[in-house]
């Protein structure tokens, strides 16, 4: 007992000034100098800056807390208090969260921020069941096609080993003939040493933060569909904090959210020099390739509007008005 009276005594003097301080835990599935984690890093520092250091968050990078696909129940559980989640990787739980993973339905920039418009009321909604919110979401560069030998059409991807990161990556390898492997980002660079994985479709981002260009040579820039990571907060924890603090919670994530967009863009350009210059071939798809794809793309289409009924009707033709 009397090991513990130093600790007691401190406990009593920073009485106070422990009570003013809140902690919060935000686990990602990404390594610290990805343009997402950096991001993060930035959003934890703008909330310490503007909270008067009353709320301190503290950024847990590449798996290190909960891997990505424990990360939400995590936070809905309170285990963290906050989260970064590959929207995604969520389809199978609730359609809609796979609706920017579909191929071709929104394959730019502005086209993927009409889709986060048309998909956010319903998103905040779902989310607020789960006694969640969202803060910011940011898309990643549009995802193309790794390979170890040049892919004209679909057939070039019969029987490959292809890594898959989410629902929709996996039907999409069905559809093509290959064959999915799941796969998380933190290990994607072992399962391709290792032969587990023969290709992949992500963005360029990945494709450099894994060093996929040691282990495969081609890229195809077939700009499919451009996923979001989404920031999310337990709902009681926010509700927890003073109103001046939720107020600069708010403010550092919709700085966050503007400031990730911008920056995923710049990113993508410099990404595809980072992978040329370590010796990837970056390719234009060919027309056949293109044509194999876009039916796949409305296919998936079709099976996703199906499973998401009204809801996912809803936010396609809001995406598309």
């Amino acid at each position: 007992m009397r090991l513990h009276l130093p600790l007691i005594a401190a406990a009593l003097l920073l009485g106070g000034a422990a009570q003013a301080q809140t902690k919060w835990d935000l686990p990602s599935a990404y390594p610290a100098t990805n343009f997402h984690t950096e991001n993060l890093t930035q959003f934890a520092t703008d909330v310490d800056k503007a909270s008067g250091g009353k709320l301190k968050i503290t950024v847990h990078p590449n798996a290190s807390l909960f891997k990505a696909p424990e990360i939400k129940r995590a936070v809905q559980g309170g285990q963290a208090q906050a989260g970064e989640i590959l929207l995604v990787n969520y389809q199978n739980e609730w359609q809609i969260f796979g609706a920017d993973g579909l191929p071709f339905l929104a394959d730019s920039y502005d086209e993927s921020a009409k889709l986060y418009k048309a998909q956010k009321p319903i998103l905040e909604k779902k989310l607020a069941e789960q006694g969640l919110m969202l803060l910011y979401a940011v898309a990643w560069p549009p995802q193309g096609i790794f390979s170890k030998k040049p892919i004209n059409s679909a057939a070039d991807l019969k029987g490959v080993k292809w890594r898959a990161y989410s629902p929709a990556t996996s039907r999409l390898a069905e559809l093509l003939g290959a064959q999915p492997v799941t796969v998380q980002a933190a290990e994607l660079s072992q399962a391709m040493a290792t032969g587990v994985v023969e290709s992949y479709m992500s963005s360029g981002s990945t494709g450099y933060d894994t060093k996929t260009y040691e282990h495969l040579k081609f890229f195809t820039d077939t700009q499919a569909w451009l996923p979001k990571n989404a920031v999310l907060a337990n709902k009681a924890a926010f509700d927890a904090l003073d109103k001046p603090t939720q107020a600069a919670v708010l403010k550092a994530a919709a700085d966050a959210e503007a400031r990730g967009w911008s920056t995923s863009k710049a990113k993508n350009n410099e990404y595809m020099e980072l992978l040329k210059k370590n010796g990837m071939t970056i390719v234009t798809p060919s027309p056949q390739l293109k044509a194999d794809m876009q039916k796949v793309g409305q296919a998936m289409l079709d099976e996703w509007l199906q499973k998401a009924g009204p809801e996912g009707q809803a936010v396609v033709s809001a995406y598309r008005k």
